[in-house]
């Protein structure tokens, strides 16, 4: 039996798009004589849904493009995801769905039990967990037909599932007692960098543990902030990835049951790359598709000459072109004259349209109008934060009057501790680093730079500073950044506590500043643009915490 494996960027929402695309690869899929085509979880209408699911329209329309879908599927099967009603009288209004399409009908169906309810995922928001478990048998092969995260979990009680208790069943355990041929996992699982090798030895210990193929179709693309990497793959019994595709791009490849059925000879893989690179590959393709998705051409950012806004403008210029994007160079009095030079240095060498704007008159102007207000105060964060004001108000005029969507600069490290103004440099659409701690975001710069000087050399080299105040630096307000981002790490990603990271070596007083910091910043966060998600714990939907709790 010729599996393909159809990794394909979907649009939510998109219905017409995302048929045609489906259609079209079981059109190619039958001209090279494959007998099954297989494409990812909630395939036909884009994953994830959310509240879209709660509309009756959305659902038949779901059900309308299975149909359609099916029509198609004549001298050739295929699997496709998406949400169904649900039959039963109890339990959620929908299912999480695989639909096997077969001569012009729905020809089976296998519903998803485990449904993740951490992080980013709330699926049980929408979704029964399915209590059926048959196999699909297709040109005399068993196949096992998986949904996500019902392939990824054996041990209820050891998961991430088992925290809210819902689950006392292993799916694979009771389709393993039909003795599959081979395992299909639909997925759609979003990019994280500190799980590429944890998520890739799940199918290579499946595969391992049931002595058995395993094929795993993942989409490809980005939902606002969820970034899909691809990488679906075909494994062999003895753990072996017999062919990989290609990561943060549309990919198509046919894999023949019968040589997973022997000893593999030339693996096809494609991640060969490391965390830096792919980071950076996600992110260029989280801006690309945040701005077609959405149809927008052009952006806007302020350009300071520090690391992170000469990193977010490298790769937005990368992922939009660089005729897509104007930025706005905004000294002010502490600016330094490095600072302008090697933004109009950076400018030039990406090709991008500038502009520079003092904003000493415009200071001038608020801190007089001000001044019967504070007068026999003394100067203090106030007027820092009024210089971060007026560049925010200047690129949003920018953004307004010719279109141009601004994009957010700030890192993950500054995010955290709240070392950014409200209603300035935390304004934009969609925020490129932050989810990027402060020293990647050096990483990605030595990366850009890695075959030419991009960015130049004094803007990685010199001491990081917000330049709102004479000889500020940032080390004056916050620890260094390579201390303070292993403890973010610590508390934020492995969700530790002040103990705990304590007992990791790291001063007791810091930690608990630190700690105190970022806790007291949720209220900023909370107001802050959706962020392109790299990592397993990102601000923003995934990490949901009370403005008001006592710490």
């Amino acid at each position: 039996m010729k599996i393909a494996l159809a990794q394909i960027n979907y649009h939510i929402g998109n219905f017409g798009y995302n048929q045609d695309a489906i259609i079209n690869t079981i059109v190619r899929a039958r001209q090279d004589k494959a007998d099954l085509v297989v494409f990812s979880e909630m395939s036909v209408c884009g994953y994830p849904p959310q509240d879209l699911l709660d509309y009756r329209e959305f659902i038949l329309q779901c059900e309308n493009a299975v149909r359609d879908i099916a029509q198609h599927c004549k001298g050739i099967a295929a699997i496709v995801g998406g949400p169904r009603i649900n039959p039963a009288q109890k339990g959620k209004r929908l299912l999480n769905s695989a639909f096997f399409l077969l001569e012009g009908e729905v020809a089976f169906i296998q519903d998803k039990t485990l449904l993740p309810t951490y992080d980013i995922f709330d699926e049980y928001r929408y979704f029964e967990p399915n209590d059926r478990f048959e196999i699909l048998n297709y040109q005399g092969r068993k196949i096992a037909l998986t949904v996500c995260e019902d392939l990824w979990d054996e041990q209820p009680s050891e998961s991430e599932f088992s925290k809210n208790q819902l689950y006392t069943v292993s799916p694979m355990q009771k389709l393993s007692e039909h003795n599959p041929d081979v395992i299909i996992n639909i997925s759609a699982s979003p990019f994280s960098y500190s799980k590429v090798w944890g998520k890739k030895n799940i199918f290579i210990q499946k595969a391992k543990a049931y002595h058995v193929p395993v094929i795993y179709v993942n989409p490809v693309g980005a939902q606002t902030e969820l970034i899909f990497e691809g990488g679906s793959m075909a494994v062999h019994p003895n753990g072996v990835i017999h062919r990989e595709l290609k990561w943060f791009e549309e990919d198509y490849g046919i894999v023949d049951l019968k040589h997973l059925a022997e000893p593999p000879e030339n693996a096809q893989t494609h991640d060969q790359t490391g965390l830096i690179p792919k980071i950076h590959d996600a992110l260029i393709l989280g801006l690309q598709d945040f701005f077609a998705k959405l149809k927008f051409d052009k952006a806007v950012l302020g350009l300071s000459g520090g690391i992170d806004s000469s990193v977010a403008l490298a790769i937005a210029a990368k992922a939009l072109g660089s005729d897509n994007i104007r930025v706005l160079l905004m000294p002010g009095e502490y600016s330094s004259e490095g600072s302008v030079s090697d933004s109009e240095k950076l400018a030039r060498k990406l090709g991008v349209h500038y502009d520079t704007v003092p904003i000493r008159d415009v200071l001038t102007a608020f801190t007089q109008t001000l001044e019967p207000l504070f007068k026999q105060t003394k100067e203090d964060v106030t007027e820092e934060n009024l210089q971060a004001r007026i560049r925010g108000t200047l690129l949003m005029a920018v953004s307004n009057k010719f279109g141009n969507i601004l994009l957010n600069t700030s890192n993950k490290s500054e995010s955290a501790v709240g070392y950014a103004t409200l209603y300035g440099d935390m304004s934009g659409a969609l925020s490129v680093l932050g989810d990027v701690y402060k020293t990647d975001v050096y990483r990605l710069a030595e990366y850009i730079n890695h075959e030419e000087e991009i960015i130049p050399r004094s803007v990685i080299e010199k001491a990081p500073s917000a330049e709102l105040a004479p000889g500020q630096k940032d080390s004056d307000s916050l620890p260094r950044y390579e201390v303070l981002d292993k403890i973010l790490f610590q508390y934020i990603e492995l969700q530790k506590s002040t103990a705990e990271i304590v007992e990791e070596g790291f001063d007791e007083h810091t930690v608990k500043r630190i700690v105190s910091m970022v806790n007291t910043s949720e209220y900023k966060r909370y107001q802050a643009p959706p962020v392109l998600r790299i990592s397993s714990k990102a601000f923003g939907g995934g990490r949901r915490m009370p403005l008001v709790a006592k710490y």
